[in-house]
């Protein structure tokens, strides 16, 4: 494993941990009106993600058209549709069969990551997708429910994959910080108008101190940081090896909530992340075509006004 391959292997399995967190932080923003508050948090991310894009210097292309498309599919469906058929699937089914479902997306991006770079998937990659996904079911837990919250489960995996798989043209062009910086510009407008026809006025109030400092840490940390580098370790590892670290989510969640005395881990979920382990170690172990980091392509244009708002987890 050469540098670039270590520095997305930190990155991929950084990035899923901190998305992990994401459900101890959960009860301290669970009063504040969902769709509003993710659209607050996107914006604050976008703002931030574009401030660093000014500074960082450097050529950058400008978005053409089908990039543009590409990044409102990407916010549309990775970042927006995810979130309401996460809401949607809460309502009729239980949180453990919704994160069995959404579990099986290393074994999506093992199959169509590759096709979509045009390279045969991996088998080796593929089995150890297989094992990180049973693990990461196992330490969720089976759970139950009804046919719609399974659909709905099943919508927020289609999401799941889309926001990796949609990235994956665009950051040969744009690289990692445009990329997450362009999709959270597009998300946060569309999951206003989300909250507006949910909750009508009512999309967005004062937050309590609490409910302030889980924005925050949602916007800096699970948003700015984990978008970066799990963009970045696609780049480096390719969507299918990436995604075998969507499968620490439970596993992390799981670490925090211990962490935090909350809970104790059970056998079950014990098995289920040395399962994870064990399927990410045999991926990253796989043989396939060495990579390359990805980097914006240079430009001789100049770029396109970092500032402008466009219609970002």
């Amino acid at each position: 494993m050469n540098g670039s391959q270590r520095r997305g292997t930190a990155g991929a399995g950084t990035a899923m941990f901190l998305v992990g967190t994401l459900t101890a932080v959960s009860a301290a923003i669970a009063s504040y009106p969902l769709f509003g508050g993710q659209a607050v948090r996107y914006a604050v991310a976008a703002a931030f993600l574009l401030a660093v894009a000014r500074f960082a210097g450097g050529p950058a292309a400008r978005p053409s058209p089908r990039d543009w498309l590409l990044l409102a599919a990407l916010a549309a469906t990775g970042l927006v549709a995810f979130n309401v058929c996460i809401v949607e699937a809460t309502r009729d089914t239980s949180p453990a069969t919704i994160g069995t479902v959404i579990a099986t997306s290393p074994i999506v991006l093992a199959l169509a990551g590759p096709l979509l770079e045009r390279r045969r998937p991996a088998p080796a990659v593929v089995v150890a997708a297989c094992a990180v996904a049973a693990g990461a079911a196992l330490a969720n837990g089976l759970g139950g429910g009804s046919v719609r919250g399974l659909l709905f489960s099943l919508g927020a995996l289609a999401g799941e994959v889309c926001f990796s798989l949609l990235a994956v043209p665009l950051l040969p062009r744009l690289g990692p910080l445009r990329v997450s910086a362009y999709s959270a510009v597009l998300a946060a407008p569309m999951l206003l108008a989300v909250g507006v026809a949910a909750d009508g006025t009512a999309v967005l109030r004062v937050p309590t101190a609490g409910e302030l400092a889980g924005f925050a840490y949602l916007s800096a940390v699970v948003t700015v940081i984990a978008f970066l580098l799990w963009y970045d370790a696609i780049g480096r590892l390719g969507a299918d090896r990436a995604g075998l670290f969507a499968g620490l989510i439970p596993v992390s969640a799981l670490v925090t909530t211990v962490a935090l005395g909350l809970d104790r881990p059970g056998p079950a979920d014990l098995a289920g992340a040395a399962l994870v382990a064990a399927g990410v170690a045999v991926g990253l172990r796989a043989r396939v075509a060495p990579r390359e980091p990805v980097v914006p392509e240079p430009v001789t244009c100049e770029a396109a006004p970092i500032g402008i708002a466009r219609g970002s987890a």
